[in-house]
């Protein structure tokens, strides 16, 4: 049998993962407002190429910049890791990432090979991230989708 300890374990980790997969329907669907079930207030981020963001609104604002003048995107997360140590948690997983705009001669799309590697923290809403890291680790296709 398991112990309730045991059950906890599940029971975190699943939320963990949850708030992995919250982040990328927040960017897909443009509900930058979601991004505050994700992060904590005074969270930190490197985004790629955008380098200490510092809080939500900056984490969110950068987020808008990428993604609002693309016709689409999709952000898949899979195989992901969790430990927990207490209310302290760290997470990775890997992240596939496509962006399609419209209209561009060189192609229209453009595809990131990466993973995210967070820290967590435990909060009265649930599990939060505290400290996101984008490790972008392969591209495909024209760079230019990105470029507003």
């Amino acid at each position: 049998m398991s112990s309730d300890a045991d059950l906890q374990r599940i029971v975190d980790e699943q939320a963990i993962i949850d708030v992995a997969i919250r982040y990328c329907w927040a960017l897909d669907t443009r509900n930058w407002g979601e991004l505050h079930t994700v992060f904590v207030d005074d969270a930190t981020a490197t985004l790629g190429e955008a380098r200490d963001l510092v809080g939500i609104d900056a984490i969110a604002a950068r987020c808008r910049e990428a993604l609002e003048p693309l016709d689409a995107s999709q952000h898949m997360v899979s195989t992901h890791q969790v430990a927990i140590d207490g209310d302290v948690a760290t997470h990775r997983c890997y992240i596939h990432a496509q962006h399609h705009r419209r209209g561009l001669r060189e192609g229209k799309n453009y595809v990131v090979g990466g993973r995210y590697d967070d820290r967590l923290v435990r909060t009265p809403e649930g599990w939060r991230i505290a400290e996101r890291t984008l490790t972008v680790m392969w591209t495909d296709g024209n760079r230019r989708v990105l470029v507003a």
